[in-house]
C-alpha cells in the first residue's frame, strides 16, 4: 500500500512535537527540583545528552537528515554532524533494552516524585507526576500516531516503529 509521505514535515507538526518534548523535560525538572537543584540540573543535562545522542547516532543515518522531519532533528543533525549511512538506520535492530535510556527521561522524575510523595505528600507533586505520565505515555503514542503516518523512513524501514507497533 502506497501512502503519502512528507519530504519535509509542516512547521506546525515540528512545533507540536517539540513543545511536547520540552513540556516533559520541564515537568521532570520541576518534580526533581523538589529533591534539590542539583537533581533538576543533572536531569536537564541528561535530557540534553539524550537529544545529542539521538542526533549523532540515529538522525545522521535517517532519510530526513538535512530535511525537516516531524521533530526538526533532521535539519539540526545536518548542521552538527555529517550524513551517515542510510543503510545503518533500517538495519539497526532496536530492542526494548536499547531504548531503556530513553525511558529514563520519565523514570528519573517518576522515581523522584514517588520519593517526594512518600516523604511528604503534596498535591502539586502528585499532579505533576500524573501530568508527566500522561504526556510521556498517551502523549507519545498520540505524537507517534501523527508523525509515523507520513514518514518516508517508516516506508523504507524503521526498527523503532516496528518495535513499538508490535512487529518485532
Amino acid at each position: 500500500m502506497v501512502r503519502e509521505c512528507y519530504e519535509n514535515y509542516p512547521l506546525a507538526m515540528v512545533i507540536l512535537t517539540n513543545i511536547h518534548s520540552i513540556l516533559i523535560y520541564i515537568l521532570g525538572a520541576i518534580i526533581l527540583y523538589g529533591l534539590g537543584t542539583a537533581f533538576s540540573v543533572l536531569y536537564l543535562l541528561f535530557c540534553l545528552f539524550m537529544e545529542i545522542r539521538l542526533l549523532k547516532n540515529s538522525c545522521v543515518n535517517c532519510y530526513y537528515h538535512g530535511k525537516t522531519c516531524a521533530f526538526g532533528k533532521g535539519r539540526l543533525s545536518s548542521l552538527l554532524f555529517k550524513k551517515g549511512d542510510h543503510d545503518l538506520f533500517y538495519q539497526e535492530n532496536i530492542t526494548r533494552y536499547a531504548v531503556l535510556p530513553d525511558f529514563l527521561v520519565l523514570l528519573f522524575p517518576l522515581t523522584g516524585g514517588i520519593i517526594l510523595i512518600i516523604s511528604s505528600f503534596n498535591w502539586i507533586t502528585f499532579l505533576l507526576i500524573i501530568s508527566i505520565l500522561i504526556l510521556s505515555l498517551a502523549g507519545n503514542a498520540f505524537i507517534r500516531s501523527l508523525t509515523c503516518r507520513y514518514c518516508r523512513q517508516r516506508e523504507l524501514g524503521c526498527s523503532t516503529f516496528e518495535l513499538f507497533s508490535g512487529n518485532e
